[in-house]
């Protein structure tokens, strides 16, 4: 009997390997496992959702991989931003849906597609969130402690809240002395109604103690009692890492940059609220 199916994409070189890698945790993907051996190298991403698809005509995308995204508009500009080839331009599609072939690395092409909201069914109420920032206006708490790392995490977050529409004059920057203040001042900036989301930003580094694991503990706990709260989305972009290599990764390296990723879900988070609160 099967009990997993994995798709393998298989890197010719170095650089593709490191590519491919990219262009998945650009997506948002976290990597399961991460393995270099004596003969070979490889990550396995898991997906939340898989399946193997079977089809005829001439509808269906010429890779062999295709990804279904929340919103494909959101997902090319994203591609678009992080400096990736489009092999071809988005568009409707005639099964329904909107579509665009990107270049992951050299010679490894993927489908990312949505179905458009007519395809849906007309009984059910669905509402999604857009990646357009415009109009809408963000608090961005970020901790002082361990700077070098939090402040890439916050030029990320501006820079993925400018490129998606957000005006200066609609960001407030709020920092904290550490981590552990953070709750506080985001449920601060959520209940003075100056803001329709907040990002979060912080990281805490495993030392010899258990101090991490209350501290970890309570800031996330904080962050979602303030958001549930509030009713204002809070987007989590706190690492809790085990050391500084993997908080480097995660600030901009082989991980991306999760500040920019947080900013990502506080658009999403805030325009979803806007439709769900106007139907």
């Amino acid at each position: 009997m099967i009990k997993t199916i994995y798709y393998v994409r298989l890197a010719a070189d170095e650089q593709q390997f490191e590519g491919l890698r990219r262009f998945f945790e650009a997506l948002g993907l976290e990597a399961a496992e991460d393995w270099t051996g004596r003969h070979n190298q490889g990550v396995l991403f898991r997906t939340p959702q898989a399946g193997i698809e079977v089809g005829r005509g001439g509808d269906f995308p010429r890779t062999s991989l295709v990804i279904e995204v929340a919103d494909a508009n959101s997902a090319y500009e994203m591609v678009k931003a992080r400096g990736f080839k489009i092999a071809e331009e988005i568009s409707d599609r005639r099964f329904g849906g909107r579509m665009f072939l990107v270049e992951a690395a050299p010679g490894h092409q993927v489908a990312i597609f949505s179905y458009l909201p007519e395809r849906r069914p007309r009984h059910i109420a669905m509402w999604e969130g857009s990646g357009d920032a415009k109009g809408a206006r963000f608090g961005l708490v970020v901790s002082r402690f361990n700077s070098f790392i939090t402040e890439r995490l916050l030029e990320a977050a501006l820079a993925a809240l400018r490129r998606h529409g957000a005006r200066d004059e609609d960001l407030t920057i709020v920092r904290t002395p550490g981590a552990f203040e953070i709750p506080a001042a985001a449920r601060a900036l959520a209940e003075s109604g100056r803001v329709d989301a907040v990002v979060c930003l912080g990281c805490i580094i495993r030392g010899e103690t258990s101090h991490y694991d209350h501290l970890a503990t309570e800031v996330t706990r904080g962050i979602g009692q303030s958001a549930q709260e509030t009713g204002v989305p809070h987007a989590y972009g706190v690492l809790t890492c085990e050391n500084l290599e993997q908080a480097i990764d995660r600030a901009g390296l082989k991980a991306g940059n999760k500040g920019f990723e947080a900013a990502m879900t506080a658009i999403e988070m805030a325009n979803l609220k806007k439709k769900v609160a106007s139907s």
